[in-house]
């Protein structure tokens, strides 16, 4: 029997963005086939009336199913891809399982991420005249904030394995690899955490993370 061809996105995406890494690790995971648009947020292309129209809010990424609405917000994209394809599972069987899963996840994409993007940066500089040196300690306290959290739960919680639950990697690996992806743009480190050192290392032998890793994006610099 001929199984039907998995489903075409559209990807509309940016090198450098964690929540872009988020999405391209989890379609290379589910083996979804992708073309990407690149929308450059450093000359402004998500404040344009076509990008507009597809995201209101102007945020990456930005993933379209042919005939349907566009899909926002990276980790309401890896839901409906696991919906889409659940195997490899990103999101353990178990119920109690999987609220830990999204609680991780959740702390590092929704109480970490969101702090320190080029949005956030512009209105601080605007209202509050923060400068370099102040953006990047803001920056560098909220990472430090959310990964030390996240640090302690993975080093004390049972449920902990290879990977942040369990020993394969899923939707709280993927989250968790983002941050780290982008603090090692901005060469920012957080120390004393070498739970999260162990699994993202782990993770980044994996392809479907390298393959994500910003610096292999088209516009990276060289």
């Amino acid at each position: 029997m001929r199984m039907p061809s998995s489903p075409r996105f559209e990807l509309y995406a940016f090198w450098r963005t964690s929540a872009t890494y988020r999405v391209r690790v989890a379609l290379a995971m589910k083996g979804l086939p992708t073309h990407e648009h690149i929308v450059n947020l450093d000359a402004g292309e998500q404040h344009s009336p076509a990008y507009r129209a597809l995201n209101p809010l102007g945020g990456i990424p930005t993933l379209v199913e042919p005939g349907h609405a566009p899909i926002t917000q990276s980790l309401a994209i890896l839901e409906f891809l696991e919906e889409t394809r659940p195997l490899p599972p990103l999101l353990p069987a178990d119920r109690h399982g999987r609220a830990r899963v999204r609680s991780l996840s959740g702390m590092l994409a929704a109480d970490t991420h969101p702090l320190i993007t080029p949005r956030v940066r512009k209105y601080l500089n605007a209202s509050h005249g923060l400068d370099d040196a102040a953006w990047r300690a803001w920056q560098t306290h909220w990472f430090g904030t959310g990964l030390r959290a996240v640090e302690q739960r993975l080093a004390s919680e049972p449920a902990t394995g290879a990977f942040c639950h369990g020993d394969q990697p899923g939707m709280a690996d993927i989250c968790l690899a983002s941050v780290v992806a982008v603090m090692r743009v901005l060469q920012i480190s957080v120390p004393d955490t070498p739970t999260i050192d162990r699994i993202v290392d782990r993770c980044n032998t994996l392809d479907a993370f390298a393959q994500a890793q910003p610096s292999r994006q088209a516009g990276a610099p060289a």
